[in-house]
């Protein structure tokens, strides 16, 4: 999150929202944000989220991630807020939702994260 400059908006049970200010050092060969600093946005909001629900001794990691790509962007912020959509005691999924400084949405992701114990 450093590295890219992504920065913690906000962090509640179960959610989370990031921003990113997004320029020509992230665009990919089109000049658009490359689709993987979306998803490492949409990764971290979700591990976040995830995190605010483990217990003392829980840990966690990811089994599956899927990202959906709706429009481009080119400059400005965008933003992810991901929330737990189900909590087990193994599995966990949960879901990320970026949009523009529009508020338009650009992606969307969802996870599937294991439940570890006793680590």
């Amino acid at each position: 999150m450093t590295t890219l400059g992504m920065k913690l908006v906000s962090i509640g049970e179960g959610k989370a929202k990031v921003s990113l200010t997004v320029d020509q050092r992230f665009h990919n060969p089109m000049g658009t944000l490359h689709g993987g600093i979306m998803t490492d946005l949409a990764d971290a909001t979700m591990g976040i989220a995830v995190m605010s629900t483990l217990k003392d001794g829980e840990s966690f990691t990811t089994l599956e991630l899927k990202m959906n790509f709706l429009r481009p962007v080119i400059k400005g912020e965008i933003s992810a807020e991901a929330n737990v959509v189900h909590r087990g005691t193994k599995i966990a999924m949960v879901e990320s939702v970026l949009k523009n400084d529009e508020g338009k949405d650009v992606a969307r992701g969802t996870a599937t994260q294991m439940i570890l114990s006793g680590r």
